[in-house]
């Protein structure tokens, strides 16, 4: 019988061990999930995929990292990287030597005195550039409008792997092939909004399902867009610039990620603020949305949002507001 018992409890006591590894494992698994929903590793997709073992009540995690397989691309320096990008032939006329497209009240590569510069970083097949655009795209053409800041917008097209038609560079040259040739950035922030709406932005990876250049197209005509301009721009144009700028983008230190799981490695979306990197990570100890924490960075109030003459209190060259100390 005491053999029994003794039988009895190391069963029981591995049972435990097996149950808490199982939580253990759940709560990791959910939070890279969450994580991933949240952000995209530049030349890797994140997926966790949890296969629940009913029978033995564990977890089995497959985390999949997709490298880049440009290895040239891959060990160049950031300064050779950045080189290549200004020998590019056929470089946007608008953007800046960095890749940004700057964006105010006063139209393309204009910025207003005193106002916060918000720069993002995207790939229009990025979830999380999904979730933050269809959180902030309203607020930020509200502020753009009433010069309240300097939107910095940087096209990415990395996730073309992850598409079955190269979807990410075509919606990118299409992005830019709009501000080369519409002179109102508002159809660029509009469609933007549109391609990033819940009910057009594709799934990535096995989820995807095609889109075609009509169909983008198309957002871009009900984004005031000409009929003329929307059929000239899926000629792939700027994708030798696109390219360059998927490579020497992620190499840069100051757009890397300061905690969190891909800590010293850049994601998207990122965002910085008067040059500075925002960490989006804080957002979760703070229980803020990325709507809450981008206002409070900048430090206006949201009934202020789109009142002329009422500022950004950080203004052009302070850092942003920490989202979790207020300072």
């Amino acid at each position: 019988m005491a053999q029994n018992s003794k039988d009895a409890q190391k069963r029981a006591s591995r049972a435990e061990r097996r149950a808490a590894e199982a939580a253990e494992m759940k709560a990791r698994a959910e939070q890279m999930e969450k994580e991933r929903k949240q952000q995209t590793l530049i030349g890797a997709i994140v997926m966790a995929v949890l296969v629940i073992l009913v029978a033995i009540g564990a977890f089995t995690v497959y985390h999949n990292m997709h490298k880049n397989t440009e290895t040239q691309a891959s060990t160049q320096t950031v300064e050779e990287a950045y080189d290549k990008l200004q020998q590019v032939e056929n470089t946007p006329k608008l953007v800046d030597k960095k890749g940004g497209l700057l964006i105010s009240k006063d139209g393309y590569g204009k910025s207003v005195e005193g106002a916060p510069t918000v720069e993002i970083y995207m790939d229009f097949l990025c979830p999380g550039c999904g979730n933050l655009h269809r959180q902030l795209d309203a607020d930020l053409q509200k502020m753009v409008d009433a010069g309240q800041i300097n939107l910095d917008l940087h096209f990415m097209a990395f996730m073309d792997k992850w598409s079955t038609d190269e979807y990410s560079s075509r919606a990118a040259n299409a992005a830019i092939y709009l501000a080369e040739h519409d002179s109102n950035p508002t159809h660029l922030i509009t469609f933007m909004e549109k391609m990033y709406a819940e009910d057009f932005q594709p799934e990535e990876s096995s989820n995807y399902k095609s889109v075609s250049d009509d169909q983008i197209k198309e957002q871009m005509i009900a984004s005031g867009v000409s009929e003329d301009v929307a059929d000239k721009a899926f000629g792939r144009d700027y994708q030798d610039w696109l390219d360059a700028i998927d490579t020497y983008t992620p190499k840069r230190s100051e757009l890397w990620n300061t905690s969190g799981t891909y800590k010293d490695s850049m994601t998207t979306p990122t965002v910085t603020i008067n040059g500075k990197f925002w960490n989006m990570n804080q957002l979760s100890t703070a229980q803020e949305t990325i709507e809450e924490g981008l206002l409070e960075a900048i430090g206006i109030k949201s009934d202020d949002i789109g009142k002329e003459g009422v500022m950004p209190s950080i203004g052009s060259d302070k850092d942003p507001i920490s989202n979790t100390t207020g300072e």
